[in-house]
């Protein structure tokens, strides 16, 4: 037995610096990898609020880690940061109780949680690759110019705090994937570091409102929660350290093919009526991921041509976020020699 429990505890350690290393270098939340995980795992019997529990207990020690990093650097937007705050903090802390206003059942509880967490992942999967996309046009159109303090817009800011919030809150996803996008798309000035950096600053608070929310209605399972601290720190200062000199797209196209089967196999273990089973079907998750890794490469050579670029070759999706990138226009357009065309930003 206490192999076993040995056992499991590294694979939570293993598991946590790994995710915290993608933490830090992409500011995408820990629980859209490391919630799933756990689950499949069967690490606290497979419970979801257990797993969601222990998940933002952890995260917000590595996120503080790597927000301390960030604000170093000087790379968050401060101002920015206590918009999101102020909308995200109070949904955070109502999210669970919301879900128990539902069904306080214990095995409705967890169906319900699996099934919000699937739909957070597959949302999670697709705000990823609309960032990816926002970068090739942005690139294309020759995009605005950096502005590392821009003009801060409070209510859509607020709302995409509550909305971010009120998922963390719920399932533990949300934190780097919806608020991120929406960031990117209402602030599109700010370079990759600086969404990063913000948004990490920003999480610290908002998993901190959501853990305390959710301990106080499930209790915290240490077993799982400390482990998941002692790796996940040391991964999340690494990655928030190595950022800046990291190409991150690439990172980012393969969380959208693991978002997605992890999503899927969440909704199948929960029964979800279109997938039919109370039991994952592993052949159906392993088509999700085969039919992902063909069709993202191809799909994103259309969504190319269609800007313009050649199917494949340069501007690179590593040149496309890279905040210094200025060249994928006119390399794209060499035939049709458009020197006027003004040059890119990420």
């Amino acid at each position: 037995m206490d192999d076993l429990i040995t056992i499991t505890a590294l694979s939570i350690l293993a598991a946590g610096f790994f995710v915290g290393v993608i933490v830090g270098l992409t500011g995408m939340g820990g629980g859209a990898l490391m919630t799933p995980a756990l689950i499949f795992l069967g690490v606290g019997g497979g419970e979801a609020a257990t797993v969601v529990t222990a998940d933002l207990t952890a995260a917000a020690v590595y996120k503080s880690g790597g927000a301390i990093v960030h604000a170093r650097e000087g790379s968050p937007n401060f101002g920015l940061a206590k918009w999101l705050i102020l909308g995200s903090v109070p949904m955070a802390f109502a999210g669970p109780y919301v879900v128990r206003h539902v069904t306080s059942d214990a095995d409705e509880l967890d169906h319900v949680l699996k099934m919000c967490i699937g739909f957070a992942l597959l949302l999670a999967a697709a705000t990823y690759a609309l960032r990816l996309y926002v970068n090739l046009r942005r690139v294309r159109s020759g995009g605005p110019a950096g502005d590392p303090d821009p003009t801060i817009r409070p209510i859509a800011t607020l709302a995409v705090g509550a909305l971010g919030g009120l998922l963390v809150g719920i399932t533990s996803v949300g934190s780097g994937s919806v608020i991120m996008i929406a960031l990117l798309m209402l602030y599109p000035g700010l370079s990759a570091v600086k969404l990063v950096g913000t948004d990490l600053v920003q999480a610290v608070p908002l998993v901190l409102a959501a853990a305390i929310s959710n301990i106080a209605l499930n209790g915290l399972d240490w077993s799982i929660a400390i482990p998941l601290i002692v790796g996940s720190v040391p991964g999340t200062l690494l990655g928030s350290k190595i950022a800046p000199k990291v190409p991150q797209s690439f990172i980012r196209r393969g969380i959208v093919v693991v978002l997605t089967m992890s999503g899927v196999a969440l909704l199948d273990k929960a029964g979800w009526a279109p997938l039919g089973k109370d039991e994952t079907h592993p052949v159906l998750i392993g088509l999700v991921g085969l039919t992902m890794a063909v069709l993202v490469p191809l799909v994103w050579a259309v969504l190319r041509k269609g800007q313009g670029l050649p199917y494949f070759g340069a501007p690179t999706v590593a040149e496309l976020d890279d905040w210094t990138y200025s060249g994928g226009h006119e390399t794209a357009t060499s035939a049709a020699s458009a020197p006027s065309d003004p040059p890119a930003s990420h």
